[in-house]
């Protein structure tokens, strides 16, 4: 190996172990160390004096400090209980340290408090369910500024007949609207990630689509799983028909309409689809009102999706 980068890798591993901490690969740990980038997430968030922040990840806290600095109170939602020590201890005996709630666990598995705005440089392996965990929550936050892998930020904003386009990208866009901020190359990160990654801003649909999500996502979910076949050729599948019926004699029972003799549920959904020329539709070019408009169409019919 070359003197030089002996010289450094040294260094690197000097400043690691005098801050102490050994980071956790099972935590997705990469500390932003950028201060440029931990500014301008802050500032992108246009926080005010009276915020309650949800900062999640907060690592050694350069961002915390940022977010402290700002608002009332900053609510950091920490995992691994050695960063929160440590952040704990950065901001004692200063103004801040009464503005700082700690919460030491899992945040997916954690009831999230109230807040105002959302902040994170994310553990990118729960980028997918902490975003729906967010955008169900309530009462409404005001907006997330939030970095994640940028192939995944790049779906958050992917339109119909994009290759990225899929579910996240829809179910995404029916509750919020999405853009993106900036791009964060690797090597702002201690250590530095595999991937590239984005900041990205979501901003909640308040009042939200007058929609069952859960039915809207058993919907689209079906639809992309087989993404570029044709509905008609989706709606086909034996597992699918199966769960359709048993929906559909299940919302007849609680109505107490009678299911006609002849009922046969694969004929009744290509009929359904054909007379509303949705049959030769692709998941893939379809947006959000093409997606309601199915879903009603069904929902007329008595078939649900929970």
């Amino acid at each position: 190996m070359p003197k030089e980068k002996t010289v450094k890798k040294s260094r690197q591993h000097q400043a690691v172990q005098k801050q102490g901490i050994n980071f956790n690969k099972d935590f997705g740990q990469h500390i932003l160390k950028n201060p440029l980038i931990v500014t301008s997430m802050v500032e992108k968030a246009a926080l005010r004096t009276t915020d309650v922040v949800l900062e999640v990840g907060p690592g050694t806290g350069n961002m915390t400090v940022k977010l402290l600095e700002k608002t009332k109170k900053v609510i950091a939602c920490e995992i691994d209980p050695r960063l929160a020590a440590e952040l704990q201890k950065r901001v004692q005996s200063t103004p801040s340290q009464n503005k700082l709630q700690l919460m030491i666990g899992d945040v997916l598995k954690t009831e999230l408090p109230f807040f105002d705005v959302c902040v994170a440089n994310l553990p990118y392996q729960i980028s997918s369910p902490f975003v729906f965990k967010l955008l169900l929550h309530r009462p409404f936050f005001r907006c997330a500024v939030l970095m994640f892998q940028r192939e995944f930020a790049q779906r958050l904003v992917a339109q119909p007949g994009d290759k990225l386009y899929c579910r996240l990208s829809i179910n995404t866009q029916l509750l919020a609207r999405v853009d993106l901020l900036m791009k964060v190359g690797k090597n702002n990160f201690r250590p530095p990630p595999k991937v590239e990654s984005s900041v990205v801003r979501i901003e909640p649909r308040n009042p939200p689509p007058p929609i069952n999500f859960q039915e809207w996502d058993g919907l689209v979910r079906i639809c992309f799983s087989r993404k570029n076949k044709t509905l008609g050729a989706a709606f086909k599948f034996t597992k699918i028909l199966e769960l359709l019926e048993k929906n559909y004699k299940t919302s007849c029972s609680l109505k107490s309409v009678p299911i006609p003799p002849d009922f046969d549920v694969k004929t009744k959904v290509a009929e359904l689809l054909q007379k509303n020329e949705y049959d030769k539709k692709r998941a893939r070019t379809m947006d959000i009102d093409d997606f309601l408009g199915l879903l009603n169409c069904f929902n007329t019919e008595g078939f649900h999706f929970t």
